[in-house]
């Protein structure tokens, strides 16, 4: 009698050798113990001890994190919207200037390097000075700009859906600036002489105005060739400035109205060339 059960024995300890414990971890940090048999482009496709070896299933590739199979080896997976091999060809910094901004007395550079797949960071410095005139108040200065990007992503994901460039698309950025700006006002004085006649006269004096803002900037940036960027922008937000005027004071960054509407708005065109 003991040998069918020996005999028995053996042949369930065969079956469960041959049926090997691979894991798969998904992404929710589900465990799925199973025999991996084939692991594909977009899939991994395996067995499970309970079913009949006939019935085969299979898994997104996407929704597992990884694989550790029976030896102790293991295989990572990342989601294709956010593989950096993806990407890899991809000129991950741009270089861009302010399009309009020397018709309104200004120069603004920008940089931009991608952080990641849907995130980069951004920082503007501004010459103040370096532009057209127009109110002939010979202005001089500087702004500062820095933000963080969010690039939009698909709002669902089909199989093998990646970004087409790391910079491009439609983004919202909190943003933080600052800005020192000094200009000539001209001011002129009523003056009678005794007799009534006016001697009115014009003081030239010094204002330094500093500024500063803090906004949600809203825009959409195209990528033309991994070449040349194309950036429009609108942004609205919590702004200061110490001018004493009563009127909105443009920052040359950024517009802020007087303390008492503490209101920052700014909108531009940005063009740029890319680079590793």
């Amino acid at each position: 009698m003991k040998t069918p059960v020996l005999i028995l024995s053996m042949f369930l300890l065969f079956c469960i050798s041959a049926f090997s414990q691979d894991i798969i971890l998904k992404t929710n940090d589900e465990m799925i113990k199973c025999k991996i048999k084939e692991v594909g482009l977009d899939e991994v496709k395996y067995m499970l001890p309970e079913y009949s070896q006939d019935v085969m299933f299979s898994i997104d590739k996407d929704k597992i994190s990884k694989i550790i199979f029976e030896n102790g080896e293991e295989m990572t997976f990342q989601k294709e919207m956010t593989n950096p091999a993806n990407y890899a060809d991809n000129n991950k910094n741009a270089i861009k200037v302010e399009f309009m901004a020397p018709l309104v007395g200004n120069t603004s550079f920008s940089w931009e390097h991608s952080m990641k797949a849907g995130r980069s960071i951004e920082a503007t410095l501004g010459i103040v000075g370096l532009g057209i005139d127009n109110s002939d108040e010979n202005p001089g200065g500087v702004f500062m700009k820095f933000g963080y990007k969010f690039i939009k992503s698909p709002d669902f994901y089909l199989r093998g859906l990646r970004y087409a460039h790391l910079l491009k698309g439609s983004y919202v950025k909190p943003e933080i600036m600052l800005g020192l700006v000094a200009h000539d006002e001209n001011e002129w004085h009523d003056n009678y002489d005794p007799y009534g006649n006016w001697n009115g006269y014009e003081t030239n004096n010094r204002e330094s105005i500093f500024g500063g803002a803090a906004q949600m900037v809203f825009g959409k940036q195209w990528i033309v060739d991994n070449i040349f960027a194309i950036d429009t922008y609108a942004g609205i937000g919590y702004g200061f400035t110490s001018s004493s005027g009563n009127d909105e004071y443009y920052h040359y960054g950024f517009m802020v109205p007087d303390n008492d509407f503490p209101i920052a708005f700014s909108a531009g065109l940005r063009l740029g060339i890319l680079f590793k």
